[in-house]
């Protein structure tokens, strides 16, 4: 039997630079979500978000987080910048341990792979999805 390959750490942080962090390991999932709160919180069609457990990620620098209620009428954080106000994390009742990382702060983007779109039926007419990746009107169950 082999040793599983350690993933090199994944870096990003905001647009100021105040904020960074550092995530250890393979996210839990990866997925694009079309739903109206992420289309309003970054101003386009979705949001790609992937999940990491919560001591796996070490934050540098303050986040400020917006309590709301999510669909499933549990509480939802959305994390942003106390400065430059760019989100960048999000936690969930219903997703407890893990900590949602935003994959547009990545220091390289092209980690993220999305293995889903996820509230299809909010999406724009003219967001474009890979046709390749599952697809889920609403949120899945996790």
């Amino acid at each position: 039997m082999t040793d599983p390959v350690e993933l090199p750490p994944l870096t990003g942080g905001c647009l100021c630079g105040r904020v960074r962090y550092t995530a250890r390991g393979a996210p839990t999932f990866e997925l694009n979500c079309h739903c109206r709160v992420c289309q309003k919180i970054t101003g386009s069609g979705y949001t790609p978000v992937a999940a990491f457990a919560e001591d796996a990620v070490r934050v540098e620098g303050e986040i400020k987080y917006h309590e709301r209620l999510g669909d499933s009428g549990r509480k939802v954080w959305e994390g942003f910048c106390a400065e430059c106000g760019a989100r960048l994390t999000g936690k969930a009742e219903t997703m407890p341990g893990l900590l949602l990382l935003q994959a547009g702060s990545y220091d390289d983007p092209n980690r993220f792979r999305p293995t889903a779109d996820i509230f299809t039926a909010s999406a724009a007419h003219w967001d474009a999805m890979d046709p390749a990746i599952g697809k889920f009107a609403g949120m899945p169950e996790m």
